[in-house]
C-alpha cells in the first residue's frame, strides 16, 4: 500500500484540502522528519477550501473561499494532477458541485462502528469504476469518475 500512496502522492502536482486537514497538517508537516514526504508537502502548492482561514501559515499555502466559481477556475490554472487526502467534506462538496474529476479510494478491511461517513447525508450521484486493484493486504485501491 506505501507504494501505492507513495505513486499518487509523487504524481500530483498540487494539493487542495479542507480547513481540517491544512490544521492538521500544518501543525506535523512543516517540521517533520518523515522524508520523503515532508520535503515533497512543504515544497509543493497547497489550496485550502475555507471561508475561516484568513491567513495561512504553512508555506506556500493559498486559501480559496468556497465558491464554485472560484474553485473551478482555480482547476483550470493547474497543470498537472489535483491531490486529495482525506478532507470528506470538501470531498463532498466538489461531487455536489460537479467539480470532482477522479475518486480514488482505498478501502480496507476491517468494519469501525462510529466515526465520519464519507457519504454522509450526500445525495446519489452516479460513479464508474475506471480502475482497480486488490493488494497483498486485503485492501481495495479504487478510482472512479463521475458519470457524464
Amino acid at each position: 500500500m506505501g507504494a501505492v500512496v507513495g505513486a499518487g502522492i509523487e504524481a500530483t502536482t498540487v494539493m487542495l484540502m479542507g480547513r481540517t486537514l491544512y490544521d492538521e497538517w500544518a501543525a506535523y508537516w512543516p517540521d517533520s522528519t518523515d522524508e520523503p514526504i515532508a520535503s515533497r508537502f512543504n515544497a509543493m502548492p497547497k489550496y485550502v477550501v475555507s471561508s475561516s482561514l484568513e491567513k495561512p501559515e504553512w508555506n506556500n499555502t493559498t486559501v480559496l473561499t468556497g465558491s464554485v466559481e472560484e474553485v473551478r477556475r482555480f482547476k483550470e490554472t493547474v497543470d498537472g494532477r489535483i491531490g486529495m487526502s482525506g478532507s470528506a467534506t470538501t470531498v463532498r462538496w466538489l461531487l455536489a458541485n460537479g467539480l470532482l474529476d477522479e475518486l480514488r479510494l482505498l478501502v480496507h478491511p476491517i468494519v469501525v462502528g462510529h466515526g465520519q461517513r464519507l457519504f454522509e447525508e450526500t445525495p446519489t450521484h452516479k460513479l464508474t469504476l475506471a480502475a482497480s486493484a486488490a493488494l497483498s493486504s486485503g485492501v481495495l485501491d479504487l478510482t472512479y469518475v463521475p458519470e457524464s
